[in-house]
């Protein structure tokens, strides 16, 4: 089995490669290819997995490479965990919105579109690539917006499953609340990439009891602690919503916090330089801990498991990825993108029935797949005017002023990255 993962010189690399070592029996690779055209990040990275594959005993090569068509020529799947402007772009994007007193984020918002905008057109020509290399092949993406991304795949036929690490952070929270193994957890989760819900948690698989009430109970304050948002949120909602709803739900609030301290995205620069530090030295061959700050937490997990599942092998049959909506939620038409739990097998994933959405979330996941569409026809076809319209549209913005001014220096900021501009 060979698979290969463009973005291969990401600080993210290493807790990939530690679940490959530790999951070789799920996800039993033989060749690991890391593809990336920063040749020095990619020459650490590379060095540290394979360490942490021959401290854990895992057979498998590990070859590092910057030419695409090469690395993914023969892969079963292809993983993408891309950053188009790296860091840098990240810090525009989470800085120039806060001037109209918009969130700033790398992932939803005007931040989130510019994402989607330098990022879109990038992926679907990795993706016309490894067609041509191997036409059988899965592309799992982990490249945010991941929403958009994946909509982007499928809506030119590519064989993908969107995948985000949310829902896995959730389930082995709630596992550990509950003194349970993670497996026996299965989650309610339903809505869109960063715009989600956990409406159920049960016990035993999709037609378990129901433990939601009693974690909220019991446990509420610390869920609300670890999402920033109060406890009487919660008790009033009788869900968790992704951390990412507090960005709709506390909106001038984390404004105002993001104008007052350095940015995420400088935080995690500075972390990624101290990171890049670790990855050189020949001694080290396990990721190191400064890597559970970075993000991504369980990524490893659920990569493993997606791919194993898709690839025939000991996959989970029931697995919270992003894929096509196919009726599930009726409000929505059926090629949007989806993030609920999925029968995953060869033939790719198919949602689990959901049960009716509450109004009060229904419109926002309405309201947001407007702004999807919009945004993937700007990233496709380009244009001021698009532009534009997918800001307007976006519930975090809304107002034609803000719009207008967003939509100029979206374009300033990132002008080397559109081709259209």
């Amino acid at each position: 089995m060979k698979l290969t993962v463009v973005g291969g010189g990401s600080t993210y690399t290493p807790e990939l490669i530690d679940g490959f070592a530790r999951l070789r029996d799920t996800l039993p690779v033989e060749e690991l290819v890391l593809v990336d055209s920063a040749a020095d990040r990619l020459e650490l990275v590379g060095g540290l997995a394979r360490r942490i594959f021959a401290r854990q005993g895992h057979p498998g090569r590990i070859t590092t490479t910057a030419d695409l068509d090469a690395g993914v020529a023969g892969a079963d799947a292809v993983l993408l965990q891309l950053r188009v402007g790296g860091q840098a772009a990240r810090q525009q994007d989470e800085t120039w919105p806060l001037e109209c007193g918009c969130v700033g984020q790398e992932t939803t918002g005007a931040g989130g579109l510019a994402k989607a905008l330098r990022t879109v057109p990038v992926v679907l020509d990795i993706a016309e690539r490894v067609r041509r290399a191997n036409p059988d092949a899965w592309i799992i993406d982990f490249t945010n917006p991941v929403g958009i991304v994946t909509r982007a795949l499928l809506q030119a036929g590519h064989r993908a499953v969107g995948l985000c690490n949310v829902a896995i952070g959730f389930q082995r929270k709630f596992a550990a609340l509950l003194d349970v193994a993670p497996h026996e957890v299965h989650l309610d989760h339903v809505g869109l990439n960063h715009l989600t819900w956990e409406t159920g948690v049960r016990l035993g698989g999709p037609e378990g009891e129901d433990v939601l009430p009693r974690l909220l109970a019991e446990h509420g304050e610390r869920i609300a602690g670890d999402l920033h948002l109060p406890r009487p949120l919660l008790d009033r909602l009788g869900v968790v919503p992704s951390y990412y709803l507090r960005y709709y739900y506390a909106h001038d609030q984390v404004v105002e916090e993001l104008r007052e301290g350095p940015s995420r995205a400088a935080r995690v620069a500075a972390m990624e330089r101290e990171l890049l530090t670790m990855y050189g030295d020949p001694e080290l061959a396990e990721k190191p801990a400064l890597l559970a700050q970075r993000g991504g937490a369980f990524y490893s997990e659920a990569a493993v498991d997606l791919a194993a599942a898709l690839l025939g092998g000991a996959g989970s049959p029931y697995q919270v990825v992003n894929t096509l909506n196919r009726g599930t939620l009726p409000f929505l038409p059926d090629d949007a993108v989806i993030e609920v739990q999925a029968a995953v097998g060869a033939n790719g994933a198919v949602p689990l029935p959901v049960a009716p959405l509450d109004p009060l979330y229904a419109g926002l996941v309405a309201n947001v797949t407007a702004y999807e569409e919009l945004a993937l026809d700007a990233a496709l076809r380009g244009g001021r005017e698009r532009v534009f319209e997918a800001l307007l549209a976006h519930p975090l913005i809304g107002q034609y002023a803000y719009a207008e001014t967003l939509t100029d220096q979206l374009i300033a900021h990132n002008r080397e990255h559109l081709a259209w501009a």
